[in-house]
């Protein structure tokens, strides 16, 4: 048991101490970043008392999302790089629908 303890001890050490360097720093920012979506959409559809996705979570996803498919670049892992690529792509589709939604608004409300 004790050899099983230092096993896993020293993986740990290698993992999270040994190959710390600014670009895992940058991977746990990104990471932080992209959960921020799920919260904001947590807080948002309990104050609604319904399901509510606000434009917030869009802004977390594409930060988030673009700050880890540079980590995953970095780290050549093409799983990784083609997730987050493909998920780039949606964020920035629903920002579009959100900026034209609004802008067709804007439209509606001016009287002339």
């Amino acid at each position: 048991m004790a050899s099983l303890m230092s096993q896993l001890s020293n993986w740990l050490h290698s993992v999270f101490v040994q190959q710390f360097d600014v670009w895992i720093l940058l991977g746990f920012a990104a990471q932080a970043l992209f959960t921020m979506r799920f919260v904001v959409q947590w807080i948002a559809s309990e104050r609604a008392r319904r399901s509510v996705v606000p434009a917030a979570f869009w802004t977390f996803s594409i930060v988030g999302g673009g700050l880890l498919l540079v980590y995953a670049i970095y780290r050549k892992d093409p799983v990784f790089i083609a997730g987050q690529a493909a998920g780039l792509v949606i964020y920035f589709r629903n920002v579009w629908f959100i900026l034209l939604e609004r802008k067709h608004a804007r439209a509606g409300n001016v009287t002339t």
